[in-house]
């Protein structure tokens, strides 16, 4: 069912407004979290490879033995001798470097074991000379060329250290003790330290892939991979990326030191689009990995159908995101990930200060990765459990979800044309129908209390959206629940847009560039406290206005009425000033969750409500518009923190909005003309009564009215005579 179709009472104007905000994001510049060549996601037909165990048939190792036998003299000893022999075979008949290793594996289902060494790869490291030095290709934004497939055949070390290309079932696996054993070094001279490239069921087993301009292991267009306890550590951009892949398993793998995400499985097959919770089969599965100190543990842009299940995201800016937000992604919009008994906690990491300061500006070589640097390169909230920038179907159960600055659950949603898609019914596709249910929030798994600065923080849009019940603080301040069965929602609601003043935030927080140094100003994402936020901004030029046209109007429109008005009146206006003071200081509480929205809500539908029952008897239309406005008011505080209306597609504070600016000018003219003594005639603020103070007549101490003074006019001024 359309948006259009459900709501057909929506006014043209508001639909308008809606539309004239949303544009605004059209001027933000769009970064792209992954630039790749034009690839259809796999036809589904392959299966997730198995481990092989038997003697490799390809052997890869280093020439100094005294070395070798250093690296693997604390090994079990059983281990060191089948290490020793494999020595002695690589040095009669075995290859120096893996890429030797890989060209020579003719046939599908081969092995490679990799003995315990470093692996710089010599001969894969010179710049392109001759024609793969001039190759016609796109740049990205980030400046690399985006080669076609034939291009990559053609001249595989212009970007990968090692390039694994259209390779069939290929098993690599290092022989050392630990994935420490054996180490891959790109050395930050190429994009990428291992590219598999439409090589389908190949197998990546306990090595170190580490220090690239890009990403350690790449596996793309491919239907069939494993990566089994493998590390990946101290790129720009990824650990383990994975794009328009299906039947993957990464499993016991480790990332760290990378300016996105540890592991990305991005434009995963979208294989359950259409469906509901209830989905046949995964694309791919990620479990028992560990993701730290990172940008973000885990994202997927398209990160479709991902079941992600028993991992650890920790010490990162932020724990897991996936997202609708950058074109070019087979699969948009996001749907149908899972994400259930992962330990995600701690993701306090704040590394913007290193774009700050230029670190990141620096050659990656200089930029002291190894030593803790993390260069972002996305706009994100430091602070956060799980992101869902733009995502429907997903799942969230289950999780420990503890120890975060700003919010354990963050959920807004991203219009279309974001991607690409400029079709206006696609502009509100996500978020819908994220369920987040029998989470652990706030407790570490002994039990111990570790808060989130709060626990769930959505921008409003979206419909099917539910929540586990009793979240220790959220925004809004109550939550649509989750029923006991998939898909049942209590107080569903289906908003069109997300709150007015948190779409300005994201807007204002999505301005960031690494290369250029941009940190946006009044974004509390870089470091923005108390008045320099947008939202507190914002409050203020509210508070601003309002101040100065509802003191105008009591001090014109209100102080010379009878007084029983104008005490009434007084009275409002000081729950009003009350009303924006808590306004101003409670948009300064991004990251505390409390009460101080709706109660400056409630104290300024207050205001209004008095303000229109003293305007009433002077100047009735005027007062029917503030009596609206205050009801608005009063039903956008019951809808923030009482109960989310489900039955209305814009958030009152979109309406109430559009009628403050209409009362704003009506007040202006209203308080700005003549008329602010009893005696002034009415002014043209538009009523036909104006707001003179009648004066009864004296009466006698009986009632009667008193008799004329002979010769005077009835109502002449007493010695007025004829």
């Amino acid at each position: 069912m359309s948006w259009t179709r459900r709501f057909p009472a929506v006014p043209a104007a508001l639909l308008a407004a809606l539309l004239a905000l949303l544009s605004l994001f059209a001027a933000a510049p769009l970064a792209s979290a992954h630039e790749e060549r034009p690839v259809e996601l796999p036809d589904g037909t392959g299966s997730v490879p198995q481990y092989r165990a038997g003697e490799p048939d390809l052997v890869v190792c280093k020439t100094d033995r005294p070395a070798f036998e250093r690296r693997i003299s604390a090994f079990p000893d059983d281990l060191k001798q089948r290490n020793l022999a494999l020595y002695d075979r690589c040095e009669k008949s075995g290859f120096r470097h893996l890429q030797e290793a890989v060209d020579a594996a003719d046939r599908p289902g081969m092995n490679i074991a990799i003995l315990p060494g470093l692996y710089e790869e010599e001969p894969s490291l010179p710049k392109p000379t001759g024609e793969c030095a001039s190759l016609t290709a796109p740049n990205s934004s980030l400046g690399y060329q985006i080669l076609t497939y034939e291009q990559q055949v053609a001249c595989r070390h212009n970007q990968n250290l090692v390039a694994i290309l259209g390779k069939t079932n290929l098993q690599i696996e290092g022989t050392g003790a630990s994935r420490q054993d054996v180490v891959i070094d790109a050395k930050y001279q190429k994009l990428n330290a291992i590219r598999a490239d439409k090589s389908n069921g190949v197998y990546f087993r306990n090595f170190t892939a580490q220090r690239t301009t890009f990403n350690s292991l790449y596996v793309l267009a491919g239907d069939g991979f494993v990566i089994d306890d493998v590390l990946t550590r101290w790129n720009d951009e990824y650990g383990f990326l994975t794009f328009a892949s299906d039947h993957g398993l990464y499993k016991n793998c480790e990332s760290y030191g990378n300016g996105d995400s540890g592991i990305y499985p991005g434009s995963a097959s979208d294989i359950n689009n259409g469906r509901g919770y209830d989905v046949p089969r995964y694309s791919i599965e990620i479990t028992g990995c560990r993701s730290h100190h990172n940008m973000v543990g885990y994202s997927g842009t398209a990160g479709d159908s991902v079941w992600v299940h028993d991992n650890e995201f920790d010490q990162n800016m932020g724990g897991a995101s996936m997202d609708s937000a950058f074109p070019g992604h087979p699969g948009l919009p996001q749907n149908h990930a899972k994400f259930e008994r992962n330990l995600i906690h701690d993701n306090n990491a704040d590394y913007y200060h290193h774009v700050a300061d230029g670190t990141c500006a620096k050659p990656p070589a200089e930029r002291g990765y190894e030593q803790g640097v993390v260069c972002p390169q996305i706009s994100m909230p430091p602070g956060t459990g799980i992101i869902t920038a733009g995502g429907n179907w997903n799942l969230y159960e289950n999780n420990w979800v503890y120890g975060h600055q700003r919010a354990g659950f963050f959920l807004s949603a991203v219009p279309a044309f974001i991607r690409g898609e400029e079709k206006l019914s696609k502009q509100a596709d996500t978020s819908h129908h994220n369920r987040y249910a029998a989470n652990i929030l706030g407790k570490d798994k002994s039990g111990a209390s570790r808060p989130n600065g709060m626990d769930v923080w959505w921008d409003g849009q979206g419909r099917g959206n539910c929540w586990q019940p009793g979240p220790d603080g959220s925004t809004p301040g109550t939550l649509p629940q989750c029923g006991e069965r998939r898909g049942a929602v209590s107080g569903a609601s289906a908003r069109l847009a997300g709150e007015p003043v948190k779409l300005a935030q994201l807007l204002v927080c999505a301005d960031y560039s690494v290369q250029a140094r941009k940190l946006p100003a009044g974004c509390d994402w870089y470091g923005a406290r108390g008045l320099q936020r947008v939202e507190t901004q914002i409050a203020l030029a509210v508070a601003a206005v309002l101040l100065l046209v509802g003191g105008l109007l009591w001090w014109r429109r209100i102080r010379p009425l009878r007084p029983s008005l104008a005490r009434l009146g007084t009275a409002a206006t000081l729950l009003g000033l009350a009303g924006l003071a808590l306004d101003v200081a409670g948009s300064t509480m991004g990251l505390v969750a409390g009460s101080v929205p709706a109660l400056a809500l409630l104290c300024l539908g207050l205001w209004w409500t008095g303000i229109g029952v003293a305007l009433r008897p002077t100047r009735p239309w005027l007062a029917r518009l503030t009596l609206l406005l205050g009801a608005l008011t009063l039903l956008d505080a019951f809808d923030k923190a009482v109960l989310m209306i489900p039955w209305i597609p814009l958030s009152p504070a979109w309406i109430r909005a559009l009628v403050a600016v209409v009362w704003i000018l009506w007040a202006v003219v209203a308080a700005a003309g003549p008329g602010g003594s009893p005696a002034a005639p009415a002014d043209p603020g538009g009523d036909p009564a104006d707001d003179r103070v009648p004066v009864p007549a004296a009466r006698t101490r009986t009632g009667a009215e008193p008799e004329a003074a002979p010769g005077a006019e009835p109502g002449a001024p007493e010695g007025e005579q004829r």
